[in-house]
């Protein structure tokens, strides 16, 4: 990670510090196993990463697994292996919400007895009625006012199973008048008769997260609970769990706006959906905000904190354009990745004065911009592919590639001049006759003349087969939360997210990359091999970048 800037939330830090200079920084993140981490998770972790970095402090991994129906031992080892992909090693432990469970009991009975929880009967929908709204206060629950002892009994019996999934809830005495629906004694336990990833059937009692959480903080020594906006209204619950159980030292929440990116959803609901209905390549396709799809893609740690970085930290929602990520990435990259050839839609050119056996060799540099990165040789035969978009045999005006009468440089190498086209039986062009000025070999010619145009080529026999995947924006929206209330998500996907070569020709180095392996293709982007399939190379971002710093 770069060296870490200050915002808001280590203003505040620094504040209470000078309260309190021997505070030690621990802080967490809490992620569900319920689906992959996006890149929203990434400015949740680089914030807790960094700032316990700062002030030499500790960082946790908390799995949230306190809603068995949705959690998965996949999510869990997905969540892990991201974050050290990232680089954010749990420096502190990694820990999970679940094993927490009997402490989570043991102060809910402390509530009961305390007069401050008890055991309602209502069902989730006379909730809501009795909950009022934000103009009108709520109805007390009839069952508010049990005694101690029928809460206790109540409690017990629920935890050994004798009442079914929804008959009864565990809920905090606060007050059902507060401005603040989170305060309007909220449900802590609820029953659930399904078996857990981690506890097995030990449980069918589970405590809700705005319960479960600022005590998980609490025993665990986190200082700083560093969380996305949304749960702003919900710091008065967590402080009154915190302060009526009797915690000591307290932890302190503080919020942050969410990451939100242009032509993207960060909904897991809905990836899962696109998932799970065959839409994409998994988790992981390339197209998808996912941590695991954007290394799959082929972008870097780096670039995606720097995205964060540059996206800003503040209180204050926005929306963020993706071509800042692109741009994060494409500098990293055109600073850094090897330069090579890959044709997208190879049409072949037959060097009609050139030896049928010959084969020479040209150097093409590996990164022009750094000379000690070195070169690497590419033969050069009789026969040739080039681009076919590199040809036209009625080319529009200022076309500066191959056409008829026309000379252009073979890049690296000779200059060639257009002879005929071969064409099959429907009129296609299959193959273009050329001469080479065999005394250019990559200079300029000796008469003088000016050649404007270059284009890149590879040698037909030694040249090997690959596939390219040409990815793009998944959505057509720029805000997907600006989608009208009679459309889905679904009516905006784009059907261009993803064009497939199939029959792309690249240099003979590239048929032994290794999976990860990134580089730019000369002319048509940054590309990455791919880790899923073989022989598989997909577009990072395209060359042209027109993100503008501000």
């Amino acid at each position: 990670m770069e060296e870490i800037l200050g915002n808001f939330i280590h203003d505040e830090i620094d504040a209470e510090l000078r309260e309190t200079p021997e505070k030690k920084i621990h802080t967490r993140f809490p992620p569900e196993p319920n689906g992959y981490l996006h890149i929203g998770s990434a400015k949740a972790i680089m914030i807790n990463v960094e700032t316990a970095k700062k002030y030499g402090g500790l960082f946790n991994l908390r799995y949230d697994d306190t809603n068995p129906a949705k959690e998965d031992n996949e999510y869990v080892e997905s969540i892990y292996n991201d974050l050290l992909w990232l680089g954010a090693t749990p420096t502190g432990g990694v820990f999970y919400g679940s094993d927490y469970f009997d402490k989570c009991y043991e102060y809910a009975i402390k509530l009961i007895k305390d007069g401050k929880a008890f055991v309602c009967d209502l069902s989730a929908d006379e909730m809501r009625e009795y909950r009022g709204t934000l103009t009108e206060p709520g109805k007390e629950s009839p069952y508010r006012n049990r005694t101690v002892e029928e809460n206790l009994d109540l409690f017990e019996r629920m935890k050994n199973g004798e009442f079914p999934d929804g008959s009864k809830t565990l809920r905090a005495k606060i007050d059902m008048a507060s401005p603040n629906m989170n305060m309007r004694d909220p449900a802590i336990y609820r029953i659930v008769h399904t078996s857990h990833h981690r506890q097995g059937d030990k449980w069918c009692i589970y405590p809700l997260y705005d319960y479960a959480h600022p005590i998980q903080d609490a025993l665990e020594g986190i200082t700083f609970s560093l969380c996305s906006l949304e749960f702003e209204n919900h710091r008065p619950l967590y402080n009154w769990v915190v302060d009526n159980i009797g915690f000591d030292p307290k932890p302190r929440q503080i919020e942050f706006a969410r990451l939100n990116v242009t032509n993207t959803v960060m909904s897991k609901r809905y990836l899962r959906y696109l998932v799970e209905n065959g839409m994409v390549d998994g988790w992981d396709d390339p197209r998808l905000p996912t941590i695991c799809a954007l290394r799959r893609r082929g972008y870097t740690p780096s670039s995606i904190f720097n995205f964060v970085r540059n996206a800003g930290i503040s209180k204050a929602n926005s929306l963020v354009d993706i071509e800042m990520l692109e741009h994060c990435i494409r500098e990293e990259l055109n600073a850094d990745a090897p330069r090579r050839i890959a044709i997208e839609k190879p049409l072949k050119v037959v060097i009609t004065n050139y030896d049928e056996d010959k084969v020479e060799y040209f150097d093409l540099p590996n990164n022009p911009q750094k000379p000690e990165m070195g070169t690497r040789s590419l033969p050069f035969t009789r026969e040739i592919y080039i681009d076919a978009s590199d040809f036209a045999e009625v080319p529009p005006p200022k076309f500066f590639r191959l056409k008829p009468d026309g000379e252009v440089r073979l890049m690296g190498a000779y200059i060639i001049k257009y002879e005929s086209v071969v064409k099959d039986a429907d009129g296609n062009i299959v193959e273009i006759h050329c001469t080479a000025d065999l005394e250019t070999r990559n200079g300029n010619p000796a008469d003088g003349r000016k050649i404007k145009g270059t284009i890149h080529w590879l040698s037909a026999p030694y040249a090997k087969d690959a596939r390219l995947m040409l990815y793009d924006k998944l959505f057509t929206i720029e805000n997907v939360n600006d989608i009208p209330e009679d459309k889905t998500y679904n009516d905006y996907l784009n059907p261009n997210s993803l064009v497939v070569c199939e029959t792309a020709k690249v240099e003979p180095a590239l048929a032994e990359a290794a999976a990860g392996d990134k580089f730019q293709f000369v002319r048509n982007g940054y590309f990455c091999k791919d880790t899923k399939y073989e022989n598989t190379f997909n577009r990072i971002v395209g060359l042209k970048d027109s993100f503008k710093k501000a």
